[in-house]
């Protein structure tokens, strides 16, 4: 990929950033002040693309925090996802306020903006559909641009668990859109802890399932969770944080929402959708939020948009700080990936297990909760722990398992304890380096030449 010429870059860095306004940024908009952001600010930001949509634009990615180039052992990954629906547009506008108060805290030293950042790493995908949203039009409710460039609506294109567990056929994933694509390998190189996705046309935080299989799940016309305690609280923080959420849907052709949140599946059922997808597959805990009664709102109604939806946003990623975090080690003392790291009660579709850093997290509520932790040729681990509320302290509590090694003469040859918990559904690994999938779109040339202009400012200053 070309690179980006250096006049233009010293023209990003040293030209004094102007008030962001409120307004609907198109597509080359949106990169242009993701670029500048990334270049003033290289310290506490890491601009990347996770992939390009089907006419070939990049899906670009802006991370946030001390060290926004990398994953750091005990700090959570969190993701926003705005614009999956084309025609759903105030998530752009509120992710690219976000960015911009968070940066602007950082650089003022205010309290809030430094404990976020330095106990967070922060991902923001401003557009995940930017072809629907050049095809969308101003309409409130019925526009046009919802699907991406291919009539294909990407909130019904992930893999579906509970479609496998009825034994029907699903997409192989290189039949899947380039979006969907992008993102099922943007998961598959992050340990994302939590996560939300921005819609619009409705005012309420729903939680997964979307789907059910009409087993256990099924609870009063709900499709329950074993985390659902954790959604509940989650989508109660957004809700009760904002203006007026909490109040129920008070759009007019709403149904009332009780706290503003729901389950997905009572509110309708839904296959193939991402938060499912995060929750099962990548042990991401996603909601999807409904964020305003118009799907694209006048633009003289955005900054009062910001106003009742800002506190929610900060809230909401302090959340990543609920529960427990740490490592798991083998007999050798050496971290392990893998590792089956359970709570008693808590039967996930697939097993929460450690990343290539041997780390795990789990989003739990304050209590007391039983883990067993589980691998290959050693012994099952079982502890108990009391969970405090980490939010307040910006940081999960902390706790390391130690395994002992089964001695060669008692082993049995039974099945390997990691690999007979996996299912085909569930074999799910962490593949590549945190920071970025091999094949996806970089802009080497940027990193080069935003490299070289921090060199020329330290000497400038």
């Amino acid at each position: 990929m070309s690179s980006v010429p250096l006049f233009l870059l010293l023209f990003l860095v040293l030209t004094p950033a102007s008030t962001l306004e409120f307004r609907y940024h198109n597509n080359r908009e949106i990169e242009q002040y993701l670029l500048q952001v990334n270049a003033s600010n290289p310290a506490i930001t890491h601009l990347y693309s996770i992939g390009q949509s089907v006419r070939g634009q990049q899906l670009w990615v802006l991370a946030l925090g001390l060290s926004p180039r990398r994953h750091t052992v005990g700090i959570p990954e969190f993701k926003y996802v705005a614009n999956m629906h084309g025609n759903e547009v105030l998530g752009r506008v509120l992710l690219l306020q976000l960015i911009d108060d968070l940066v602007r805290g950082y650089r003022n030293n205010e309290t809030w903006s430094l404990q976020l950042l330095n106990s967070t790493r922060i991902h923001i995908l401003p557009t995940m559909n930017p072809d629907g949203f050049d095809a969308s039009d101003t309409d409130c409710q019925y526009s046009q641009g919802r699907a991406n460039f291919n009539g294909v609506d990407l909130n019904r294109n992930f893999p579906d668990a509970f479609a496998g567990l009825r034994r029907q056929p699903q997409l192989a994933e290189r039949n899947r859109e380039a979006e969907v694509r992008a993102v099922i390998g943007w998961l598959r190189t992050e340990s994302f802890v939590l996560s939300a996705n921005l819609h619009g046309g409705a005012l309420v935080a729903s939680y997964p399932y979307d789907n059910s299989n009409g087993g256990s799940e099924l609870v009063g016309g709900a499709s329950v969770s074993p985390d659902d305690d954790v959604f509940v609280h989650l989508a109660k923080v957004y809700s009760y944080n904002h203006a007026s959420m909490h109040q129920g849907d008070l759009c007019s052709d709403g149904r009332p929402f009780q706290d503003g949140i729901t389950n997905g599946y009572q509110w309708y059922p839904l296959e193939g959708g991402m938060q499912d997808y995060n929750y099962v597959w990548a042990q991401c805990l996603e909601l999807t939020l409904e964020i305003s009664c118009c799907k694209f709102p006048p633009v003289n109604q955005l900054p009062a948009l910001w106003a009742d939806n800002r506190k929610s946003l900060l809230a909401f990623i302090q959340q990543v700080h609920l529960g427990v975090k740490g490592r798991v080690f083998d007999g050798s003392g050496v971290p392990v990936q893998n590792a089956v790291v359970e709570v008693k009660g808590r039967r996930n579709m697939c097993p929460f297990r450690t990343d290539r850093h041997g780390e795990y997290y789990r989003l739990l509520l304050p209590g007391n909760y039983s883990f067993t932790v589980t691998y290959p040729g050693h012994e099952v681990l079982t502890e108990t722990l009391n969970v405090p509320h980490g939010p307040d302290f910006y940081s999960a509590m902390k706790h390391d398992f130690m395994l002992r090694t089964i001695p060669t003469t008692t082993r049995r040859t039974s099945a390997n304890p990691t690999q007979a918990s996996l299912t085909p559904s569930c074999d799910y690994r962490l593949q590549l380096e945190a920071g970025g999938v091999a094949s996806r779109p970089t802009w080497t040339g940027l990193g080069a030449g935003l490299g070289l202009v921090a060199a020329l400012l330290s000497l400038v200053g």
